[in-house]
């Protein structure tokens, strides 16, 4: 569902910065957004190739 949206991945990019900002920045508490954001990213490279690219996602050699 998150491929769809545009820019692919980025409900699940924002989830992560709604976290930080409700745990004062502290990374540990947001593992679990941060998973799922990478999960869609993998869909996402897997879908359109490593040569893709989403403003949400890293790049594929940095997600890998």
């Amino acid at each position: 569902k998150d491929l769809k949206t545009d820019p692919p991945c980025h409900p699940r990019a924002c989830a992560i910065q709604d976290c930080l900002q409700r745990s004062n920045y502290n990374e540990e508490k947001c593992r679990k957004e941060v998973d799922a954001l990478y999960e869609c990213c993998n869909a996402f490279y897997k879908e359109n190739g490593d040569e893709a690219s989403t403003v949400s996602c890293p790049k594929v050699s940095l997600l890998r």
